[in-house]
């Protein structure tokens, strides 16, 4: 990257981390369980609500589906939220929403269905908007309807965040919507709802985490509370991610997972994250790449690559995540915790590279991870969209 977009970058991101004390973010009101959700509506006088989930998790749903009703709360269902969800799906749901005259939005599911939520929710606020309109930071300002948050994964955080990330229909281009109002009002940290989450998605969800965690935690836009939530996380994963991978029916693995995410969350929303993010977001919009296995197979790349400048702040995750000793280098110690993270992925069998990657789409993916990181991330070392190419080769399945 040349030197004058270099200073750029840091001037915007020195600017945001002045400002993050300032700004107005949030945590949302956590509930420990499904059956304490519909008392929170009907407080508020609430009496129909869209259920925002997929196919898959549609099964799960039930005992919220009778729950709501049994509390003077009629529930609709939109239940085609895609792994990826698109603009499409948020116009259908935002019809139905619409058509059904609800007054607030669950999103029930992994971060898709949340997201999906949080972009239905935006596109209320602010109905003379496309969501292409408001790609980006700070595009909404308006308040959107009550959203209430289930995760059925331990990983996106999208439930503390304030981001939602959609897919175009036509151009597959992956993006990211950014603005305060989207973090959700309550997040229902269940662990009874993740005990069927097959074991892959438990591994690379977590991963996912993981993601979050380390990625806020070394970039530049840190505070003392991101620094806490960041390695307090770490620490839930290591002890946990393959107790639950391996018993999905523990109910105390599980919910360490979810905090953790949630803290992830918390995290990363308020320091962001960087490269492995942006990379992951090109290759879930062009093949539809899983979010959290692009992540686990990109992490331990990118933090080898950072090289020197992520060391010390590895030192500090990998001493508390109990990986590494006070007395090791800065280097042995971040060599520790990119080895553990390796190990936890082969534990988990998860791949180290990924399918379905074109070379002649290497330079356009590289380019959209270099729009969605620079300027907003603060990444430990910047690179443009060149250098961000080897990345895709590195995953890449021979």
């Amino acid at each position: 990257m040349n030197i004058l977009k270099k200073v750029y970058c840091r001037i915007f991101q020195g600017c945001f981390h002045i400002a993050i004390p300032i700004l107005p973010y949030r945590d949302p009101k956590i509930l420990n369980y499904i059956e304490e959700l519909p008392q929170e509506f009907a407080s508020k006088g609430i009496k129909k609500v869209l259920l925002v989930t997929d196919p898959v998790i549609r099964s799960l749903t039930g005992k919220l589906e009778t729950l709501l009703p049994q509390n003077g709360i009629e529930c609709i269902v939109y239940d085609k939220t895609n792994a990826n969800p698109t603009v499409s799906n948020v116009d259908e749901a935002l019809a139905l929403y619409k058509k059904e005259n609800c007054e607030a939005l669950i999103g029930f599911g992994g971060g898709s269905s949340i997201d999906c939520a949080k972009a239905v929710g935006a596109r209320i606020a602010c109905p003379r908007k496309s969501l292409a309109q408001m790609k980006g930071i700070l595009k909404i300002h308006k308040r959107i309807p009550l959203l209430a948050a289930i995760p059925t994964t331990a990983g996106t955080g999208s439930e503390t965040t304030v981001t939602t990330v959609i897919t175009d229909d036509k151009t597959h281009y992956k993006y990211p919507i950014s603005d305060f109002p989207l973090i959700p009002k309550i997040a229902v940290l269940d662990p009874t709802v993740t005990f069927t989450l097959p074991a892959s998605l438990t591994a690379t969800t977590g991963m996912d985490a993981m993601t979050h965690a380390v990625e806020a935690f070394i970039g530049g836009s840190t505070t003392k509370k991101t620094r806490e939530y960041a390695i307090k996380a770490v620490q839930l994963i290591i002890a946990n991610i393959e107790k639950a991978y391996n018993n999905g029916q523990d109910e105390e693995a599980r919910r360490n997972m979810l905090v953790a995410s949630n803290l992830a969350g918390g995290a990363f929303s308020r320091s962001y994250v960087g490269y492995v993010h942006a990379v992951a977001h090109s290759l879930g919009g062009a093949y539809n790449i899983p979010h959290g296995l692009a992540n686990s197979v990109l992490l331990p790349i990118v933090l080898k690559r950072y090289g020197n400048k992520a060391w010390k702040k590895l030192k500090i995750l990998a001493v508390a995540g109990g990986v590494a000793a006070q007395d090791d280098s800065a280097q042995i110690a971040a060599e520790k915790f990119i080895d553990k993270i390796l190990r936890l992925n082969k534990a988990m069998n998860i791949p180290t590279t990924l399918k379905g990657i074109k070379t002649e789409d290497i330079p356009e993916l590289a380019r959209r991870a270099d729009k969605e990181a620079n300027p907003l991330y603060p990444v430990p070392v910047l690179w443009n969209a060149k250098e961000l190419e080897k990345f895709y080769y590195d995953v890449m399945e021979s």
